[in-house]
């Protein structure tokens, strides 16, 4: 499988053929990917709650995006690795944006990072974009800045606020980005802004008038029971696999099924008697 590069989406956009984008956090994942043929690899900041347990993406810090971003670069080294920058990572100056963005590439070999909001962090974007590493961009719902859009809640669902999210993917292209992902817009407003950029636009909750799509590794593989998001498709239940396959191991354990003579060792035959008077001098009758 040969790795695809920003330009080869640039091409994927132009012919009309999807790009597919999905999570990972660690290399088994990433090796199954690969091997499934994905285009793209996201380690988002959603490894908080998928991996870590934690209620949000606020609490992930770097140290931990880089170490699982190195993870699945071990397991998918032919696919295009984008590293998600953390909450903290990049508000509170350009510099200190582009010094985090130099770290995924240093440490973990990503071809690309990915940060959330629009016209508020441009400089970010051109600063990190002018440093010589390709961007990402996130708009619509932003988890990272949930609180301030009143929850988990769908984007640009009014004439007014659609125009926000337009004037938001504009600021983005024009500050750098190569590529931009919209989350939990209307499909209109997704597809008018595919239109009005001329860098791939990618969606979650977006409708299918884009030009490509992501899905979090939890939900369309079913890793959780209790929740799954109305804009995702499940296409396994790994959870209900998991625990089904755990119950029979503790059933298996209790009625003395496991281990079997086939999952065990044996004396070697030539050293069977010598091991039997061995056990003597320990073992009384």
């Amino acid at each position: 499988m040969k790795k695809k590069s920003i330009w080869d989406f640039y091409e994927m956009k132009k012919a009309g053929t999807k790009i597919t984008w999905m999570t990972a956090y660690d290399y088994p994942l990433a090796s199954f990917a690969e091997a499934a043929g994905i285009d793209m690899i996201l380690i988002g900041d959603s490894l908080g709650m998928v991996v870590y347990g934690y209620d949000g993406t606020v609490s992930v810090r770097m140290d931990e995006c880089i170490i699982h971003c190195k993870a699945v670069r071990r397991g998918a080294p032919n696919v295009f690795i984008v590293g998600d920058m953390p909450f903290g990572s990049y508000h509170t100056s350009d510099a200190y944006a582009v010094a985090n963005a130099v770290r995924f590439v240093k440490e973990a070999n990503v071809d690309s990072i990915k940060l959330e909001g629009g016209v508020r962090i441009a400089s970010r974007i051109r600063a990190i974009a002018d440093a010589g590493i390709v961007v990402i961009g996130h708009i619509g719902l932003t988890p990272q800045s949930s609180g301030v859009l009143g929850g988990f809640k769908a984007q640009g669902r009014t004439a007014e606020s659609a125009e926000a999210v337009i004037l938001d993917a504009i600021a983005v292209q024009e500050a750098g980005a190569k590529m931009l992902l919209v989350e939990a817009i209307p499909p209109e407003l997704a597809e008018a802004i595919t239109k009005i950029l001329t860098i791939p636009v990618l969606g979650i909750g977006a409708g299918a008038d884009v030009d490509g799509q992501i899905l979090i590794c939890g939900d369309m593989l079913g890793y959780f029971a209790a929740f799954t998001p109305k804009f995702v498709k499940k296409y396994a239940n790994v959870a209900e696999v998991i625990i089904n396959a755990i119950k029979e191991y503790v059933d298996d354990v209790q009625a003395v099924r496991f281990p079997a003579p086939e999952h065990t060792y044996s004396v070697l035959s030539e050293e069977k008697e010598k091991f039997d008077e061995m056990l003597k001098k320990y073992i009384k009758n």
